[in-house]
């Protein structure tokens, strides 16, 4: 006896992202799992009279997008009204943030904190006129005298806060910045306000932490847009101690009790994999290890839901702050650096190698950040050598951001079965900005998606919200045209790619690196029913109209959790 289908679609696109990459007509959904992909016939059988069935009109069917890199709390805190929107395009400039901040002080009692983020010098007028200026403490003391004031840039790699937001967490010119950090100073060596990677904690301390209900509020709020977004999945990419003192507090471990509550009532509207955070930046490997063995890790409940996967580890820090280890120098010197405990170049290789070599030989899968191509090819090296000390079939770790990953290291992590993480709407947002810091040679080449997939990489994408908004029709748009969000011009053509090999960075590869490629991130019969609606033929679409096409329909496990269908 065939049971009556719950959903049927019939006259799309149905991009399968099988294999093949086949484009059928028509697809079923029995039971929160894909019971028929075909055509029209293949799937009238399953039409009863509780099934709905969907019109496509030559609209778009694909997997769910999974977002393999997202802070889905931090996320949420960005969105209004619980985070001050200093970001593009609601300001344009230093004078605009100002406002803003003289706004909420003028509604915010006296002595209380404004929090606000998103700033990006490559979108403030004043910064983009002459790039040596950049935020102050004074362009925020004027507006508010009366409250402390905490603006987290758009990448979080950078606060900026006014002069009593550093006297409440007792910084001054003698404050030494921990290994990999920097508290910028002005000529006369006094903090300028901005603080950047760990020196960042210094304030994120002092701040009031989040109530359980404001945490919960960010969740809520972050899967309500991932929703409208066809976001099905996404890895929240580090919650645990270590997350304490980042994005204010978004990353500790409370966040994760957060995400279990909301399991058991019932109001997960997407699959989240976890990777802990033992220690934040500037830990040695000493610490990192004490930090893991002690970590409480609770038990998966259900773990197609939600599943702890792995380790984060921060290993360096990101271009525009010049933090990022790279082998050649910055325009204007430096090299960055590792930013890990040790005081030296060689004794911070050693800590980082201890860490990887700990958290691997405990079972787990480790994602580290790292965006310079010296970094990278340490990360790299230490992946494999924990590996050929300590073999682990299928271990799967990866490379977040490899924003200059190199052919050296493409070919260890092809070789050894290892990922590389990108981030397109990042490389949206900087491409104009990171010429200033490694020349236009050099930023141009940045996220080699073309040479890491010719390599033979496993290549995910993932937004990092709240550094981008979690747009993945803008990534694809940004894979297949390497145009820049700033002048739109063109930044490394020779890293193009393709539709087909896009769509699989944010569906079945991203499904790989949550071990899940066998039941999720394709449209095949078997597998779990997530999926996304886009409204028109995205098979045939200008590249430049993909930002604009509508999600109409977002599934997660058979359920409906977006609808904006026309009726």
């Amino acid at each position: 006896m065939t049971t009556d289908a719950d959903l049927v679609f019939l006259d799309g696109q149905v991009v399968t992202v099988d294999p093949d990459f086949a484009v059928a007509s028509a697809l079923a959904v029995t039971g929160g799992v894909i019971s028929a992909v075909g055509s029209r016939e293949d799937v009238a059988p399953l039409i009863g009279p509780g099934t709905r069935v969907v019109g496509l009109a030559g609209a778009t069917l694909l997997p769910g997008i999974n977002d393999s890199h997202l802070h889905g709390c931090a996320f949420g805190l960005t969105r209004p009204p619980l985070s001050l929107d200093v970001g593009h395009p609601a300001v344009r400039s230093l004078a605009d943030v100002a406002a803003a901040v003289r706004e909420a002080a003028g509604r915010v009692p006296a002595g209380e904190w404004i929090v606000g983020g998103g700033w990006d010098p490559g979108f403030l007028d004043e910064c983009v006129a002459d790039p040596s200026r950049l935020p102050t403490r004074q362009d925020l003391d004027a507006v508010s005298p009366d409250h402390p004031v905490l603006l987290h840039s758009f990448s979080g790699h950078a606060t900026w806060v006014n002069s009593r937001a550093l006297r409440l967490a007792g910084v001054d010119r003698d404050t030494v910045a921990p290994p990999g950090s920097v508290i910028v100073t002005d000529g006369a060596g006094e903090p300028t306000g901005l603080l950047q990677e760990g020196a960042q904690a210094f304030v994120e301390r002092v701040l009031p932490p989040l109530s359980p209900e404001t945490r919960t509020a960010a969740v809520r709020a972050a899967l309500e847009t991932l929703a409208g977004l066809g976001i099905t999945s996404f890895t929240e990419p580090g919650l645990g101690p270590g997350g304490d003192r980042i994005m204010r507090g978004s990353m500790g471990s409370a966040t994760l009790d957060v995400y279990r509550r909301l399991l058991a009532d019932g109001e997960l509207t997407a699959r989240v994999g976890v990777l802990l955070l033992p220690t934040g930046m500037a830990s040695t490997a000493e610490e990192f290890a004490r930090a893991l063995d002690t970590m409480e890790v609770p038990a998966d409940t259900d773990p197609r839901l939600l599943r702890i996967l792995g380790v984060k580890v921060f290993a360096d820090g990101i271009v525009p702050n010049r933090t990022a280890w790279m082998h050649e120098s910055y325009v204007g010197g430096g090299c960055g650096a590792l930013c890990v405990g040790g005081g030296t170049d060689a004794e911070r290789v050693a800590e980082m190698g201890a860490m990887l070599r700990h958290a691997h030989r405990a079972g787990y899968q480790l994602g580290v950040h790292v965006t310079g191509d010296r970094a990278i090819d340490t990360v790299v090296d230490a992946f494999t050598a924990a590996t050929a000390e300590h073999p682990r079939p299928d271990a799967r770790h990866y490379v977040i951001h490899g924003d200059f990953l190199g052919p050296r290291s493409m070919k260890a992590l092809a070789e050894h079965g290892f990922g590389v993480n990108m981030n397109p709407t990042i490389k949206w947002t900087v491409a104009d900005m990171e010429e200033e810091f490694v020349g236009p040679e050099r930023a141009a080449y940045a996220w080699p998606y073309r040479d890491a997939i010719d390599a033979g990489v496993r290549v995910a994408s993932g937004s990092d919200a709240p550094v981008t908004f979690p747009d993945w029709r803008q990534g694809v748009a940004t894979m297949l045209l390497r145009e820049s969000k700033g002048s739109g011009r063109v930044s490394g053509p020779g890293q193009r790619i393709g539709l087909a090999e896009a769509i699989r960075t944010y569906t079945v590869d991203a499904a790989w690196q949550d071990f899940a490629e066998d039941w999720k991130g394709s449209l095949e019969v078997g597998k779990v029913a997530d999926l996304c609606v886009l409204g028109g033929n995205l098979l045939t679409a200008d590249p430049h109209d993909i930002p604009r096409m509508p999600v109409l329909l977002t599934v997660v496990d058979g359920r409906v959790v977006h609808d904006a269908m026309p009726v």
